[in-house]
């Protein structure tokens, strides 16, 4: 039993999907649920959901933004109105990283992937712990292998993430088993390898200072 289980929490829907990700339309006030690297899931039908990485996080102007950008004094209640109440939804796009089919977890791209309005959820510590069990590091190639991708800040903010969780059942050796799967990777591409683990000592330094 995890002494902390944050809830799934429900953040936004599809507004688009291909074979390797999709894009989730959500309100502003949503994006404070959402963080750069955190797992999240898709319940694309009965028995079957999708998992995947957020690696962009985009909030898009409209015509009332643009005014109220060059006001000299913006009433905040008029902030707050077009946060609540804009006809842009905030942009979340998703890497999928794996999927589970019958209490299945799976490292491969999903069969198929999720359709429009579909919901997708943060994942919960418990849910966390089910995709990464066993030291499986099979997802790791769907990162590295999208350069269009911030390779090395997505995986060292995925890690934090995950090492926290897993910190809670004093398991401190999951982030050391993944960074030795990551060097044995990435052991022909030393510049990869260089920019990824100069991201990833941020996390031990932060472990150091707390």
């Amino acid at each position: 039993m995890l002494p902390l289980t944050p809830i799934s929490i429900q953040i936004g829907r599809l507004l688009r999907a291909s074979t390797t990700g999709c894009v989730i339309g959500c309100q502003v006030t949503q994006v404070e649920n959402l963080t750069f690297g955190g797992l999240v899931r898709i319940p694309a039908a009965p028995g079957y959901q999708i998992f995947g990485l957020v690696y962009d996080i985009h909030i898009d102007d409209d015509g009332l933004v643009r005014q109220l950008v060059t006001a000299e004094h913006v009433n905040e209640m008029l902030i707050q109105d077009n946060r609540l109440n804009r006809n842009i939804p905030a942009e979340i796009s998703v890497l999928f990283v794996g999927y589970q089919r019958d209490r299945h977890v799976s490292h491969l791209m999903p069969p198929r992937p999720p359709l429009s309005l579909d919901q997708i959820f943060t994942c919960s510590a418990q849910e966390t712990l089910a995709f990464t069990a066993g030291n499986r590091f099979g997802y790791f190639r769907h990162i590295l292998g999208n350069l269009d991708l911030p390779v090395a800040e997505l995986l060292a903010a995925h890690l934090q993430q995950t090492h926290a969780v897993y910190l809670q059942l004093n398991n401190e050796t999951w982030l050391e088993s993944a960074v030795s799967e990551l060097i044995v990777l990435l052991r022909d591409d030393y510049e990869t390898l260089n920019r990824v683990l100069g991201a990833i000592s941020e996390i031990y330094q932060d472990q150091a200072g707390a």
